[in-house]
């Protein structure tokens, strides 16, 4: 699937719990190492307290992906962007996965538990992982606002 050992901190809320189960076992089928944070169930829990789990390991350098979920992966976005060096993109088709590597070099995959289907889910994340940065004047853009991070 990729070609280096990618590693990947994975988070959801009770909205998207199903949702991260089948991109946990998807992501362990294909051999990739997965630190699941929670949550660990249906019951309702405050998105915002995962959002800063894997944030704040992908921001630290511990994991060079992270895989965040809720009902419609708005909250968990808004969360993740808080966070240096995290780049996090709210992917709801292939297009916007495979741009958001290509173009913005994406560490945080998020999604909708409420409105992403399971099927395109797992063809996001496939599309996510295989899909390379471009560098060039995409790294030169990035720069300008990592640059915000101080």
């Amino acid at each position: 699937m990729t070609k280096e050992k990618v590693r990947i901190i994975i988070g959801s809320d009770h909205a998207a719990y199903d949702l991260k189960e089948r991109v946990k076992m998807f992501l362990i089928d294909k051999h990739i190492y997965i630190e699941d944070v929670g949550s660990f169930g249906k019951d309702s829990v405050d998105y915002p307290d995962y959002g800063i789990k894997v944030a704040s390991e992908v921001s630290r350098g511990k994991f060079e992906r992270g895989i965040l979920m809720c009902g419609t992966g708005i909250g968990m976005s808004m969360v993740a962007n808080k966070f240096p060096r995290v780049r996090a993109a709210l992917c709801t088709d292939l297009f916007a996965a495979m741009m958001s590597r290509r173009h913005n070099n994406s560490n945080i995959l998020v999604m909708g538990g409420r409105v992403t289907g399971d099927v395109l889910a797992l063809e996001i994340v496939k599309t996510w992982l295989e899909t390379p940065f471009e560098g060039g004047r995409h790294q030169e853009r990035l720069e300008k606002f990592d640059d915000l991070d101080g």
